[in-house]
């Protein structure tokens, strides 16, 4: 039997209204808000056959579980997305797509990781990878930042990263990792291959045996006076000059 799920919020809502409205089992709206927003979201759930119940604010309270309702909550069955990085490099090659992947290392804020798994929704990566030890879990704060892309997006945890990257590598994927000591710019690398991006988190940056492990190290130009970047705007960066070299 599936595990249950609490969403909530209109981005969390509506991304499984989109990628699998058979999972939801009930839409709970707030039954004062009449506002297009609203509306539109009542119609798509209902266009789809969707259970659907208007309560007041206080119950949707409840329901939430300390999320941020916004007048909408949904229960649900948990989704299928894929557990390991095999299931999603099979199906890529079934269809004959460039992998795009994101390797966290060490990032252990869920807000990070929530906004992590956002820009990679937004950008289209198949996947985020993260060691299972000292690195995020797929928290409720994660969740809520991420505004649906923990729906959409595997988030897979192994439990040696070095050992999984070496994996991808056998596999064709090229891993690129992003230091502030490499000599060469991400604009300068070749990024229309399948590949991985490798982030450390802020501060600290990649282990070690991570670093080693990368294909190759580039860093993001940096000309004013900070040091590093957060984590999901370096993401953000070396994700999208990915998409803009494939075109």
């Amino acid at each position: 039997m599936s595990a249950k799920q609490i969403l909530a919020g209109f981005h969390a809502v509506g991304a499984r209204l989109r990628q699998a409205p058979e999972t939801i089992d009930k839409l709970y709206l707030d039954s004062t808000r009449r506002d297009r927003r609203v509306q539109a979201l009542h119609d798509r759930a209902s266009a789809a056959g969707v259970s659907i119940q208007e309560v007041d604010a206080t119950r949707l309270e409840q329901l939430a579980g300390g999320l941020r309702p916004q007048g909408v909550v949904a229960t649900a069955r948990a989704g299928t997305l894929a557990t390991h990085v095999d299931d999603v490099l099979d199906k890529l090659e079934d269809t004959s797509q460039t992998a795009l992947l994101l390797l966290l290392d060490g990032v252990t804020d869920p807000h990070n990781l929530g906004a992590c798994l956002r820009t990679a929704d937004a950008a289209g990566a198949h996947a985020v990878i993260a060691p299972r030890d000292k690195s995020a879990s797929l928290t409720a704060a994660a969740r809520r930042v991420a505004s649906g892309a923990a729906e959409t997006v595997p988030y897979i945890r192994v439990t040696n990263l070095a050992r999984t990257m070496r994996h991808l590598k056998q596999r064709g994927v090229w891993l690129v990792g992003t230091d502030d000591r490499a000599e060469k710019s991400l604009y300068e690398s070749d990024l229309n291959v399948s590949m991985g991006w490798v982030m450390g988190a802020e501060g600290t940056g990649l282990r070690h045996l991570s670093r080693q492990t990368c294909d190759e190290l580039v860093t993001i130009p940096m000309h004013g006076s900070v040091e590093s970047l957060n984590v999901s705007v370096a993401t953000g960066i070396c994700l999208y000059e990915t998409l803009r070299q494939r075109g």
